[in-house]
């Protein structure tokens, strides 16, 4: 018989796309005792959960809520509901996540038309409003911050857009949920999903989404039922409301950890975390660049929680990765797709968006590099 041990596992310091480390307040919450997930106590924590979350989207949407699921859950809910096989969805797509939301969508049986731009690029609103006026799309599909590029997407301007067009707008905020600003109100957007292991400093199991009122009025008027019963927000809507009807079992202890790590967002203040992570970015790119390192998007479109640099001439991708690893105990991602093997991506989210880990991490990257030749 195989001797199973403790639970001891190395110390990290997870600088990738995410997870990030949970903060430690978040994760003394989730040691707290389970209570039944109809119990009127959990329900209060639910209701103070959408509360927060409704702060941090900057929303005042009533269906904002959290899938039992990670951000692809998030995704999945969010296109299976919007869209009806045969309907026409536009995705724009610029790096690996948009692939997916594309992939998701063709299985959910949309009429799915790709709007392209080159990896590391950013969209502008003349050539979304192109594809709008072509194809007349039921829903807009479109990433915040591409986790594959470093690149922020400029989103004021596309709710209108989408408005003048009679198209629902859908956003991926996976990686942008708390380091970024995100407004979903003033961006006129119609449902929106983000993830709990990156911004938000919790571990990964839960996906934050909200749905306007248009958006949700457009789902009543479905002809045909949601293709997935457990992410069909019309259920969920009976759960997640005063009616407090059984959908299913809750997970307790990750809805601690997403209370917690909302409250500390809260705390900390919407602007102020933005300007500490957007300079604990700076900070990273400054010592980056004079290890000579380039980032993949223009200045103006660089996600500053995902720093997504070239890899040097000569330097082996997985060896630097692996002493960085071995050496450091620093985990950093690699390249996604047609980016595999020739950027790094380093995270500096939520709670690891600190200026001691930007040094600590600098000086480790510089010994690698330097062994590197």
């Amino acid at each position: 018989m195989v001797e199973i041990r403790d639970l001891d596992p190395s110390p990290r310091l997870l600088l990738g796309p995410g997870p990030c480390d949970a903060h430690p307040r978040v994760l003394r919450a989730m040691a707290t005792p389970l209570l039944g997930h109809l119990d009127p106590e959990f329900v209060r924590i639910l209701d103070e959960t959408q509360e927060l979350l409704r702060q941090v989207y900057q929303t005042s949407n009533p269906l904002t809520f959290a899938i039992s699921g990670t951000g692809t859950a998030g995704m999945e809910t969010c296109i299976v509901n919007l869209i009806e096989a045969g309907e026409r969805m536009v995705v724009c797509v610029n790096g690996y996540f948009g692939q997916r939301m594309s992939e998701i969508a063709q299985r959910a049986g949309a009429n799915v038309i790709v709007l392209d731009r080159p990896w590391g690029e950013a969209f502008d609103l003349n050539q979304i409003r192109a594809a709008l006026e072509r194809h007349r799309p039921k829903v807009l599909g479109i990433v915040h911050a591409e986790t594959s590029t470093g690149v922020l997407q400029p989103m004021m301007g596309l709710g209108a857009l989408c408005r003048e067009f009679d198209a629902l707008l859908l956003v991926d905020a996976v990686t942008s949920l708390g380091g970024v600003p995100v407004a979903v109100d003033a961006w006129g957007a119609d449902s929106v999903y983000s993830c709990t292991q990156k911004g938000l400093a919790a571990p990964p199991g839960l996906s934050p989404v909200t749905f306007s009122p248009r958006a949700m009025e457009t789902i009543r008027r479905r002809k045909t039922p949601v293709q997935s019963w457990y992410l069909d927000v019309t259920l969920l809507q009976r759960y997640w409301s005063a009616e407090r009807f059984y959908h299913h079992t809750t997970p307790i202890s990750m809805m601690y950890a997403l209370r917690e790590a909302l409250r500390l967002v809260v705390e900390e203040g919407l602007e102020a975390r933005w300007v500490r992570h957007r300079r604990n970015h700076l900070a990273l790119k400054a010592g980056l660049e004079a290890l000579g390192l380039t980032y993949v998007a223009k200045a103006e479109h660089i996600l500053p929680v995902v720093n997504a640099v070239r890899i040097p001439a000569g330097v082996d991708d997985v060896a630097v990765r692996k002493r960085l690893l071995g050496e450091f105990g620093i985990e950093i991602g690699g390249g996604l797709g047609e980016f595999k093997g020739k950027v790094w991506r380093i995270g500096l989210i939520g709670y690891n968006s600190r200026p001691g880990v930007v040094l600590q991490f600098l000086g480790a990257l510089e010994r690698c590099l330097a062994a590197s030749g």
